[in-house]
């Protein structure tokens, strides 16, 4: 399988499905659909939004995951705490890792920001150690700024 993807193409058919679609659940709905479908070796990519000072589960794809993940908290809250991509290779390696899935070895968290502010975040597990890379990182960052984008209409 081939991990690496065109997020540019993966950018483009987010923007086709999400073009005129005001529903926020909607669109998270798809995103973590049209990544759950080009993304190689992922076992959950969705979504947690920041609700009452809590990062609360989206819509995703996936087992089931989390309810609620309190800001500082594994890796999803830390990602809010320090406000930055939170690109874990090994996550049994992540002190204070919270294991919805224990089939996850890795992660990655974009926080998505909305006004200035931490909107919350899209998380993204695989079952493989080191599966995500700086690609990864740069690629999800462009589906991000569509996200902000679409959030903020």
């Amino acid at each position: 399988m081939n991990r690496e993807i065109n997020y540019k193409f993966v950018a483009q058919r987010l923007i086709a499905l999400t073009d005129g679609v005001p529903y926020e659940t909607a669109n998270l709905a798809n995103a973590s659909a049209l990544l759950w479908q080009y993304m190689d070796d992922i076992n959950w990519v969705g979504f947690y939004k920041m609700t009452d000072g809590l990062l609360v589960l989206g819509p995703f794809q996936g087992k089931p995951a989390c309810v609620k993940i309190a800001v500082g908290k594994g890796v999803c809250g830390t990602a809010v705490a320090e406000d930055r991509v939170q690109l874990v290779y090994d996550v049994h390696d992540f002190p204070g890792h919270i294991a919805c899935d224990s089939a996850s070895n890795s992660e990655i968290v974009l926080p998505i920001h909305v006004n200035g502010k931490i909107w919350g975040v899209l998380d993204i597990d695989s079952p493989f150690v080191g599966r995500f890379t700086e690609a990864d990182r740069e690629g999800l960052k462009k589906i991000v700024d569509i996200l902000e984008r679409l959030l903020e209409q």
